[in-house]
């Protein structure tokens, strides 16, 4: 049950209304991966860091079962970096430094040992570089999961929709669908993004929830009320390493198992936001994730007689 992940690893230094950050690890391989490696799937990290990252990062990423044999270390170069502020509604924020470094030039290399994988995790890049990891997959994976964002949409529409036509689920949130289909309805928006190629869509409302659609069915998940949103900064990554993670490890793709793999991408996403970066994601126990995952059931449960 091997799980390619491809996407940013990068620095990200934030600033909320909690406090704030100097340069941190952050970018959505790395959230994606840290979430994923709770459900014991074989990992395999393709991304690109310059000569500063530290080694100490990658050994945490190795610690929690990731390989890091595709991950690129340009020598001389530096690694991608993002800096932002948080509003008090912790809902919008301001972009105040974005240094593409490495990532400006990110060419995808699937080393030989990676071209097993049963499931892909496409994170956030330019659409034409997804396609390229696609392309180069010499036998397709049993389940491709794409996410990716406006800026894309304002930019490279075209090479956007050429890539959607070749996964199985997309992952936007709210914005990005109603930008994506041209619809403000989310269902009418479903409908006409599913038509141009994913026979799933997951769209992410933040602390309102998720949504996932096929071409005939929906189901809602709510998020989780927490007292203290710390830092909703790789929320949505963790939320898609917890649904492919999850779906990586019961080998299980069908409409019913992705219900359930919302419910634990929605649990992994509840503990990102309740430290900066990630965290609260590394070293998790199995205990706490129980927990949690409890706390969802116990939030929808209810009777009805009829």
């Amino acid at each position: 049950m091997s799980l390619l992940v491809v996407g940013s690893v990068a620095f990200d230094a934030i600033e909320t209304p909690f406090g704030k950050t100097d340069k941190i690890l952050g970018g959505a391989a790395t959230y994606i991966s840290l979430a994923s490696s709770y459900f014991n799937p074989k990992i395999n990290l393709v991304g690109v860091v310059g000569s500063d990252f530290p080694a100490s990062d990658i050994s945490m990423l190795q610690s929690h079962s990731i390989n890091t044999e595709g991950l690129q270390i340009k020598e001389n170069e530096k690694t991608f970096f993002w800096s932002g502020r948080y509003h008090n509604d912790m809902n919008t924020r301001d972009t105040l430094v974005t240094e593409l470094n490495v990532l400006g030039t990110f060419d995808p290399v699937i080393p030989e040992s990676y071209q097993d994988c049963e499931y892909l995790m496409l994170g956030n890049l330019a659409p034409s570089v997804q396609r390229t990891v696609i392309e180069r997959l010499k036998k397709r994976p049993k389940l491709i999961v794409m996410d990716t964002m406006n800026f894309w949409m304002d930019i490279a529409m075209d090479d956007l929709k050429q890539t959607l036509a070749l996964v199985d689920v997309l992952s936007i949130n709210d914005e990005e669908a109603r930008q994506l289909s041209g619809e403000y309805s989310l269902v009418k928006a479903a409908r006409k993004i599913i038509a141009m190629g994913p026979k799933a869509l997951i769209i992410k409302k933040g602390e309102h929830g998720a949504l996932l659609f096929n071409s005939h069915q929906v189901f809602f998940a709510p998020a989780l009320p927490l007292e203290d949103v710390f830092d909703p900064t790789g929320a949505g990554d963790t939320f898609a390493g917890g649904f492919i993670g999850f779906i990586a490890s019961t080998k299980d793709t069908s409409f019913e198992n992705m219900k359930r793999a919302i419910i634990y991408g929605s649990a992994m996403a509840s503990f990102c936001v309740e430290k900066f970066g990630t965290e609260r994601i590394v070293g998790l126990n199995k205990k706490e994730l129980e927990e949690r995952l409890q706390e969802f059931v116990d939030l929808v449960q209810f009777e009805i007689h009829l």
